[in-house]
């Protein structure tokens, strides 16, 4: 007994390490779902009802889920749809249909992704035929045909409900919560949206054969739960197959939890943004930096990932720009500080750029036309400059007149890191910010 126990837990390091990197890869990946959804439990209970009034007794329902972006509507009814279909009665009977907005940018795109799932008598081959008008109709005929006590319940999921509500005449939805309000086949009508005023978007019509049952998940945790998610975020479980090694893992997780710097970090991020998905980003990137040599998440380690995470892109994308695109970048910031704001040119920018050439700087010499004009495209390619209007695409390019995309900190951040640059071209911005 006591031969198999130690062979139980004493598992090499390297092994625990893959188990662990597996382990909360699923977990903040959102490949696992939990046991049951953290501070939502009504939420919970209210959908999985509804769910099962439609699945079980043949019930017609419609709800909106309502939140933010990442306060986990998605999550919710993933787990509700698990805990129902445990129900053997509703594994046997209920047909699913997932819809996004996304996708399906019109009713007749909408309409053959239902036939098709539904796989109705129209599909052969994931090929759905006849006209808008035609699968309407059969689809119609399919729901309409059944009563309550004969027709397997259809659960239709929309995500991205708001993007239903433009379609022309809204004759998707019309249709959905017609059948849902009528005593027809059974189906449940559940939309996710994260527009507060979704209800206001649909026409009079559709609105009234609308439940006006509505779930809101407002995500706004404090901070201490905040902290307390990144715990249990990055803890093993009871089960691990090393008992030392989750042991000595999750010492190291409180430890790290109760570092000030680490603290200070994650308050950076909480008030950026309490989205539990840029949380689970960073903690990802934490994740990437365990190895066999480093078995454990140091607080460096998180300060690396945040800094990852909050990198700016823009400023980044400086580093790889040529001394002559990054001296027009200068020459434009000048000129933004001298007409305080207002769009340029390519020839204002150059008449700028030979200004400082003459003045101050030996170490450059002057380019031709075509390469000033060439590195102003790339510049515009990368979206560092844009043009103020559409319209100005038929004047001639080197007076369209542009914007810069950029500000003075991130200019000023680029130059610090940029490799060898020119003393004068640093002495030159520095006199442009001030």
């Amino acid at each position: 007994m006591s031969k198999r126990k130690i062979t139980k837990t004493n598992v090499p390091v390297g092994e625990c390490i893959s188990q662990v990197q597996e382990m909360l890869r699923e977990r903040l990946c959102h490949q696992r779902l939990p046991d049951r959804p953290e501070g939502v439990e009504a939420q919970h209970k209210h959908l999985l009802e509804l769910l099962k009034r439609t699945a079980v007794h043949g019930e017609s329902n419609s709800v909106l889920i309502v939140g933010p972006r990442g306060a986990g509507k998605t999550m919710l009814l993933r787990c509700v749809l698990r805990d129902l279909l445990e129900e053997k009665e509703a594994q046997k009977s209920l047909l699913q249909v997932h819809l996004n907005g996304l996708l399906q940018t019109d009713d007749r795109i909408a309409l053959k992704e239902i036939t098709r799932q539904l796989h109705l008598e129209n599909v052969v081959e994931d090929k759905v035929f006849g006209s808008f008008a035609e699968n309407l109709c059969f689809l119609l005929e399919a729901l309409k045909k059944g009563d309550r006590s004969s027709s397997r319940p259809v659960l239709f999921v929309l995500d991205e409900f708001d993007l239903f509500a433009h379609h022309k005449n809204q004759t998707l939805l019309y249709n959905l919560l017609d059948i849902s309000q009528s005593a027809q086949a059974p189906i449940a009508v559940v939309g996710i949206t994260c527009r507060l005023d979704v209800l206001e978007l649909l026409e009079k019509r559709v609105k009234s054969r609308f439940s006006h049952r509505q779930i809101h998940l407002l995500s706004n945790p404090t901070f201490t739960e905040y902290l307390d998610r990144v715990r249990t975020q990055l803890s093993l479980p009871d089960d691990f197959p090393d008992d030392k090694f989750a042991l000595d893992w999750n010492a190291s997780i409180e430890t790290l939890c109760e570092d000030k710097s680490v603290e200070d970090v994650l308050q950076r991020h909480f008030n950026s943004s309490k989205d539990f998905r840029s949380m689970h980003m960073l903690l990802m990137l934490c994740l990437s930096r365990v190895s066999v040599a480093k078995p454990a998440i140091k607080p460096a380690d998180l300060l690396e990932a945040s800094r990852l995470c909050l990198a700016d892109a823009n400023a980044n994308m400086l580093h790889g720009l040529s001394i002559l695109e990054l001296c027009l970048i200068i020459a434009m910031k000048h000129l933004n500080d001298v007409y305080e704001g207002d769009p340029f040119n390519l020839q204002m920018v150059h008449n700028e750029f030979k200004k400082f050439l003459q003045r101050k700087s030996n170490s450059m010499y002057n380019f031709e036309q075509p390469v000033i004009l060439k590195a102003f495209e790339h510049l515009q390619q990368l979206e560092l400059i844009r043009p103020v209007d559409s319209s100005s695409a038929k004047t001639q390019r080197e007076y369209q007149l542009m914007r810069l995309m950029l500000d003075h900190s991130q200019i000023m951040e680029a130059l610090q890191k940029y490799p060898q640059c020119p003393t004068d071209v640093k002495q030159w911005a520095m006199s442009a910010f001030g």
